[in-house]
């Protein structure tokens, strides 16, 4: 296993980590969090080569999918950089990418009856306003689970705030900050339930979060 306890905080600086093997040629990823050598609870960054092709599958507990570079393909569609996807669990399908394509993929962690097929190209989705001078572009909810990207202008600093259900984070663009510590490009982070935090940045940063989805744990396993 690896970083399955939910209750403690984690920061992967992904840019940093070497690309192991998957069981497809030509297909290469970064395990983030892994409950199995290949089956349960996994949050990767994966990368395909171009021409690459993995065999047609199940995903008994869904699968999340952001594209972050290249384009991704299945019988479906293609989906090019700034893509969010969700297929539901028990759908299958045969990925492929001609050109090559960089994921961040999320197996086997979807809510009871969350059965929400979505693909959005976040290039061409509206910004919200968000508290401050966020821009929020919302790409999935469920109950108390929340998905989206987060704009934070120049200079922006957020007010000090908890997380109920946990909170999620890959920084897209731009350097996140909090008082922990500097987080750039492809750092993921997962703070527990509970936990707290005073973010803010210096220049104009890019982050996809997800809220509200990890375990309950007391606000002492969460300190």
């Amino acid at each position: 296993m690896l970083n399955m306890n939910f209750a403690e905080r984690v920061v992967v600086d992904t840019a940093s980590m070497p690309w192991q093997p998957s069981p497809m040629a030509g297909v290469e990823r970064k395990p983030l969090a892994r409950e199995d050598a290949e089956s349960g609870h996994a949050t990767s960054i994966v990368r395909y080569a171009a021409g690459a092709r993995f065999a047609a599958h199940r995903h008994p507990g869904g699968e999340e999918i952001f594209v972050l570079d290249g384009v991704f393909s299945d019988e479906s569609g293609d989906y090019p950089a700034g893509t969010y996807i969700r297929n539901p669990p028990d759908s299958s399908h045969a990925p492929y990418s001609e050109p090559g394509c960089t994921l961040f993929v999320k197996l086997h962690q979807f809510s009871p009856g969350d059965t929400e097929t979505v693909r959005i190209n976040t290039h061409e989705a509206p910004w919200l306003p968000g508290q401050g001078g966020l821009q929020v572009m919302p790409l999935h909810s469920f109950e108390g689970e929340h998905t989206a990207l987060v704009k934070w202008p120049k200079g922006e600093r957020f007010t000090p705030h908890s997380h109920f259900g946990g909170e999620e984070i890959l920084v897209l663009s731009g350097t996140f900050m909090d008082e922990y510590g500097e987080y750039p490009p492809g750092c993921w982070l997962r703070s527990p339930h509970l936990s707290r935090h005073h973010p803010f940045v210096k220049d104009e940063t890019v982050i996809l979060v997800k809220t509200g989805h990890l375990p309950l744990a007391g606000p002492d396993e969460a300190a």
